[in-house]
């Protein structure tokens, strides 16, 4: 990656000239696209005057741009293919012609050999580093021709790490441990490099490779059972000797800050490691059980990209309703589901969508999950000796346009989001609650009066997470009777339907899923919903005058990935429960 010359300095706004070999350099291109400002360029060149480091690499550092756009710039700028690293799976065979600590100390990832041509495509972090392509080279010998491919530097690294064996090493540390003498509980903390303390760290790092959202230490009698949790659902990666766990849970108390001494009631704290240069939290829980202290750990990647609101899964016409919801000046958006089920991403892609330079956005959260330049982000809780209710008071003093408060606990909070949206603030929150028709009955029963409430909700959107069927195995089968009455199918005859089935293979480890996706559905409050909830009207008169409008029900929208083949019906019956027979689905909205 080249660093921005400091004569770019002189003329920060002049545009740039044709692409091609007299293309700008990269803090040129980048303002011409619109990622960062006048200002933000001056800040970076003094920094890489001070620090002689890449302007790119500075503009990430400093959070102006995500590393996914300084990708796009460069491949624009340089000519180059920009690959995304997040699904690659590589050929064994491709990785054995860099060997490992070559290909870690150029930053380099092989992934694909095309042995008609004699390439070798190679994924780079800066694909003109002539000196690394050189090394590569004499090592790969005459016979093979490299076309470096852009990547991001720290997807390059994740891959290494995912690529070259990394539950190896937690083998060879369990070796070293069972041919070593054994220690005091406390060793693995006092000893710099013990095996114990190399195999919490190896352990805690083999979970984000796996793309884990928990970490589960579980002992028993006679074992300790580790599971991680993969697309909602948890699976066994290790057993261990139970004589392990005494040293290993000293060692993630010491890394969360937590009382080593303190056995018999719970804690919590947390951890904070860089991963294949990515910051990820961990948030730390420990619980006494019969046979000795449980922990789990929640993983948290401070550096994941926003997902775009077009792309959360909303079909054409939910998301038409979501954007009129979101296009109104003020009013409270609410977004519902347990706890896991994404509603957090639902709420900062609704953010992005916002996100301007002439708008306040601020928010209130425990913890915070998604950091974002130029939103205010405050984390509550107790060790931030400020509550959701409290925190709103506060907002509301520093001048916000649109606030989001990260969970409606309790009447105060709740109270206080209402007053938000009724003095012209855009609110949005979520709530735990089954269903988006379930929200309004669930925030009367906070103590909110009908008539307050009336004209201050905007909207609803309840969600779940389903796994997918892995595109590589799912195989499709026409559809049982039974399954067409769910779906809404005539039980005999009609078109022939088929859905898919999860089958199993290596690239998704044998579960037949891969990933998850959201089923959503979107309840707007129009004028006729807030008669009636004015009126406190009951339930099931404003879940008809709903449907009389379009709603439809998460079942239905699962019914739809179902039948696209994206999803099972077993898979949607685990999340929302068992269907009942459906009516006849309305076709898909355009």
């Amino acid at each position: 990656m080249n660093a921005q010359p400091a004569a770019a300095a002189a003329h920060p706004t002049s545009p740039p000239p044709a692409a091609g070999p007299s293309a700008p350099p990269i803090g040129q291109a980048l303002l011409a696209a619109g990622l960062i400002g006048d200002d933000q360029l001056r800040i970076v060149l003094h920094e890489q005057r001070r620090r002689h480091r890449p302007f790119g690499r500075i503009c990430v550092e400093l959070g102006f741009i995500a590393e996914t756009m300084l990708r796009d710039a460069l491949s624009a700028r340089l000519g180059r293919q920009a690959v995304d690293l997040a699904g690659a799976m590589v050929d064994p065979a491709t990785l054995a012609f860099i060997p490992e600590a070559l290909a870690r100390r150029h930053t380099a990832l092989p992934l694909a050999h095309d042995e008609e041509a004699a390439t070798l495509t190679v994924a780079m972090a800066d694909p003109q580093d002539l000196l690394a392509l050189d090394a590569l080279a004499a090592h790969c010998g005459p016979g093979i021709r490299l076309r470096p491919a852009l990547a991001a530097e720290s997807d390059i690294r994740e891959a290494l790490d995912r690529h070259y064996g990394r539950r190896l090493a937690i083998d060879d540390i369990l070796q070293e441990l069972e041919t070593a003498s054994p220690g005091k509980p406390g060793a693995a903390f006092h000893e710099t490099g013990h095996p114990l303390m190399r195999l919490v760290d190896a352990l805690l790092i083999d979970a984000v490779k796996s793309a884990a959202s928990d970490i589960h230490f579980e002992p028993e009698a006679g074992f300790l059972r580790i599971r991680y949790r993969l697309d909602g659902i948890l699976h066994q990666a290790r057993a261990l000797h139970i004589g392990h766990w005494p040293a290993m849970a000293v060692r993630l108390k010491v890394m969360a800050g937590l009382n080593i001494a303190e056995t018999r009631a719970p804690q919590d704290g947390r951890v904070s490691l860089t991963v294949a240069g990515r910051p990820i939290d961990f948030r730390v829980s420990t619980l006494p059980t019969l046979h000795g202290e449980n922990i789990v750990l929640r993983i948290l990647d401070r550096r994941r990209d926003v997902v775009a609101l077009d792309r959360i899964g909303f079909e054409p016409a939910r998301l038409a309703l979501v954007t009129r919801m979101l296009a109104r000046p003020e009013g409270l958006i609410l977004v519902t589901g347990p706890t896991g089920s994404g509603k957090t991403t639902t709420l900062y892609a609704m953010l992005g969508h916002l996100d301007d330079e002439a708008v306040n956005i601020m928010t209130l959260e425990d913890p915070v999950e998604y950091p974002m330049a130029r939103i205010r982000q405050t984390a509550v809780g107790e060790a931030a000796r400020i509550g959701f209710a409290a925190g709103v008071r506060t907002l509301l003093r520093q001048d916000p346009d649109i606030i989001l408060i990260g969970e409606i606990r309790d009447a105060e909070t709740a109270e206080m989001a209402i007053r938000a949206a009724m003095t012209g603030h855009r609110v949005f929150a979520t709530l735990h609650a089954n269903s988006a028709m379930g929200a309004i009955p669930r925030l009367l029963d906070l103590g909110i009066r009908p008539a307050l409430l009336a004209g201050n909700l905007c909207g609803v959107i309840a969600q779940r997470l389903v796994r997918r069927l892995c595109p590589d195995c799912r195989r499709a089968a026409p559809a049982s009777a039974d399954e067409r009455v769910l779906l809404g199918l005539p039980a005999d005859g009609g078109e022939e339907i088929s859905l898919a089935h999860p089958i199993g293979c290596p690239a998704c480890a044998g579960r037949g899923y891969r990933g998850r996706q959201a089923i959503l559905e979107v309840l707007p409050v129009d004028g006729a919903l807030d008669e009636l909830i004015a009126a406190n009207a009951p339930l099931s008169e404003l879940a008809r005058a709903a449907r009389a409008s379009g709603y439809l029900e998460l079942g239905d929208d699962g019914r739809r990935k179902a039948l696209d083949g994206s999803t099972s019906l077993a898979e949607l019956c685990r999340v929302v429960g068992p269907l009942a027979p459906a009516a006849p689905l309305p076709p898909a909205p355009r």
